[in-house]
């Protein structure tokens, strides 16, 4: 049989699991994973499964047919993604077994009703949301894919109007929103020891003139991912959150569990930045957010990109120095302050003592991440001031590295000469 991850849980967690295998086995060989095991939920059944029967009858008449994001949930095939999945189904409900298989033929049956397993495939609209509402950005300290979800868009009113003005634009929102899940899940491992979820950033900032029919749509969003997708989020961060922002936590305190209330984290403006570097590296926090990860950038690679931290204290001085011995390079780097509210300049000093210091950037607040680079024409060192004049200590990021370069001095004279010998410019 292949690997399994029995051998990493403890004693009552194993028992669990060892059950949880054995009542699914029996309820997909007796026919029974489809149909509810409550009576009330009778009616909703027999819709959901008159829905497709030719899906229906597949599933029902082969068990190995019955699956899971394209991993099988009969137990006895002996699949190493199979007891990945069931154990997120036992967290979700604190190793209940009979609860676990509750919400597992739930969701089942809501994925049949829904045809998301086809979802992939379909074209639900909102081309205008894939890359600013909601995008797959990067990987945190632990490896979890990270998602963002930026809420300010809706600003716009016409696309306010679009995605939440009647029942049809609300309902493809949701839909929109589940295949973007579905997307973000083709990301993860099923193997054990894997990484089997994802860390959800949730931006609300420009959100506060949103209406009711964005807080529900997101309520009902929020229940259909919890109640189909257990533990496939590691940590929910809500950014830029305000006094009246609280009013999603307890939204969504009423209607989840108490496991999942654990993996809220929220972020009022002027922690977005540390909060984040608690969980992402600076190196892969975008500069929006107040790290170094800039689209399309390829100047700093994960060998020369290591960034390091330095604590500035309230009221000091601190100097950061990039030495430079071999002349006829270029200098660049990149620098942050966690909270932002310093002072700031860069100079050149050379080694020689009879040269002139370069001023290269003139004293200025530091409110958002910096590069910059300069040309060495002799040994030296660039020096990076850095003035807190509040009464708290910061944290101060920093990178740096050095290139080849040739001087644009000597470039014009290659071309000069060139011109002149071949007498055409």
């Amino acid at each position: 049989m292949a690997s399994s991850i029995l051998d990493d849980l403890k004693p009552w967690e194993r028992r669990a699991l060892l059950e949880f295998r054995s009542r699914l086995e029996e309820s997909i060989l007796t026919n029974q994973l489809f149909r509810p095991q409550h009576h009330h939920e009778k009616s909703k059944a027999r819709v959901a499964n008159a829905c497709y029967p030719e899906e229906c009858d597949a599933n029902e008449d082969d068990p190995k047919a019955v699956s899971l994001w394209g991993i099988p949930l009969l137990p006895s095939l002996g699949h190493e993604g199979t007891d990945v999945i069931l154990f997120k189904f036992l967290q979700a409900r604190d190793l209940r077994v009979s609860d676990a298989l509750d919400m597992l033929q739930r969701a089942l049956r809501w994925r049949r009703e829904h045809r998301v397993d086809g979802i992939l495939e379909e074209d639900v609209g909102f081309p205008e949301l894939s890359n600013s509402t909601a995008y797959m950005d990067g990987v945190d300290k632990d490896g979890h894919p990270v998602c963002y979800n930026v809420y300010g868009v809706f600003k716009d009113k016409d696309l306010y109007r679009e995605s939440f003005g009647n029942e049809e634009g609300r309902e493809r929102f949701v839909r929109w929103r589940v295949q973007f899940m579905e997307k973000g899940i083709k990301e993860l491992s099923f193997k054990p020891g894997g990484v089997g979820s994802m860390l959800q950033i949730i931006d609300l900032k420009d959100s506060l003139s949103h209406s009711m029919e964005l807080r529900a749509t997101t309520k009902k969003l929020v229940s259909i991912l919890q109640d189909n997708y257990p533990e496939f989020v590691a940590k929910n961060i809500f950014l830029n959150v305000s006094f009246r922002s609280y009013a999603y936590h307890s939204l969504f305190s009423h209607f989840v569990s108490a496991r999942s209330r654990s993996k809220f984290i929220f972020a009022r403006p002027g922690k977005v930045t540390e909060t984040l570097l608690k969980f992402i590296a600076p190196e892969d926090l975008p500069i929006q957010y107040g790290g170094f990860k800039r689209v399309d950038d390829n100047e700093f690679s994960p060998e020369n990109g290591r960034v390091s931290e330095i604590v500035i204290k309230g009221g000091t001085v601190e100097k950061i120095v990039i030495p430079t011995v071999q002349p006829g390079v270029t200098m660049v780097w990149d620098v942050a302050v966690v909270g932002w509210d310093v002072s700031y300049k860069e100079e050149f000093v050379p080694d020689d003592e009879g040269s002139y210091r370069v001023l290269i950037r003139e004293e200025k607040k530091l409110d958002e991440p910096l590069r910059n680079s300069f040309y060495i024409s002799e040994p030296g060192k660039v020096v990076l001031t850095i003035e807190n004049r509040s009464f708290k200590k910061k944290k101060i990021l920093y990178r740096s590295k050095s290139k080849p370069t040739v001087p644009v001095y000597n470039l014009l004279n290659k071309t000069a000469d060139r011109c002149h010998t071949q007498r055409s410019c």
